[in-house]
């Protein structure tokens, strides 16, 4: 008997027992909503539904809060699965923005230096794109749930911009391996683009910075790559090939292993059928 995993429109039986392996639903994650958010709210849902508070949900590879698309929530004994799910490669949508850069490197945190953008092209950006294929040594942002001796990692850069200590240049988090194995530019332009904001009512505790209208400029980039990758911190060493500066204005999860976002269920469609 293997796993089951939701589909739009089809209700699920209130017997958990029906689903022997477990259960998952494919989410497409709305914006500015982090994950543990989200598996609260649907742990409260399957509660309700399946009339019992002793069952396990959780996820399978998180999604920073400003990032969307797909999100696998699993139930029951599918949860015992969340490792092997989230070790599949991904694919994202990412918006590069050149000409700045933030601490966070997205927009959780304001701008803190601008950068010229003479000489930055579509065809420059392409033109770095081979040294970023293939298995690399990356080192995650320090805003980040990355563990460090058992403390998160956006823990301890909170405590230090408390203190009054710089993050940038830290040397807490070390570089781990991953492997990028496609990058396609898809588009190229002025400015940023707009908010990805979806119609569920947004997290509104988590920030997002004002841009400037102008003095910016955006690579939207496909990204295909393992476990474990930030796309933030790809969007930082960008940045730093180029010397402009960047940072992540977008980020869409277009697959997880098999689950396309097309496939996904919204927030809304998985209340429904539970």
């Amino acid at each position: 008997m293997s796993v089951c995993i939701a589909q739009k429109g089809c209700p699920l039986s209130h017997r958990l027992e029906d689903y022997p392996e477990g259960l998952i639903l494919p989410l497409d994650k709305p914006w500015r909503w982090t994950s543990a958010d989200l598996v609260r709210k649907v742990k409260f849902a399957v509660f309700k539904h399946f009339g019992s508070k002793h069952i396990k949900v959780g996820h399978a590879g998180t999604l920073d809060p400003l990032a969307t698309g797909v999100l696998l929530i699993c139930v029951g004994k599918a949860t015992k699965q969340a490792d092997a799910l989230q070790a599949h490669e991904k694919e994202y949508v990412a918006g590069v923005t050149f000409g700045a850069t933030t601490p966070s490197y997205d927009r959780e945190k304001e701008i803190d230096a601008f950068y010229p953008l003479e000489g930055l092209d579509a065809d420059a950006v392409e033109a770095v794109f081979p040294q970023f294929l293939g298995d690399q040594m990356q080192v995650a942002p320090l805003f980040s749930a990355k563990s460090v001796d058992g403390v998160r990692a956006y823990e301890t850069a909170r405590k230090m911009l408390r203190e009054g200590l710089s993050v940038e240049g830290s040397d807490i988090l070390k570089a781990s391996p991953v492997h990028i194995s496609a990058l396609e530019l898809l588009d190229f332009c002025d400015g940023v683009p707009g908010d990805a904001a979806s119609g569920t009512e947004a997290t509104q505790r988590i920030n997002v910075a004002e841009l400037p209208a102008e003095g910016l400029r955006t690579a939207m980039i496909r990204v295909q790559c393992s476990k474990g990758t930030y796309i933030r911190a790809l969007a930082r060493d960008l940045g730093e090939a180029l010397g402009n500066g960047a940072f992540l204005s977008s980020l869409r999860r277009t697959r997880s292993g098999a689950f396309r976002v097309e496939d996904c269920l919204t927030l809304e469609e998985v209340l429904e059928i539970l």
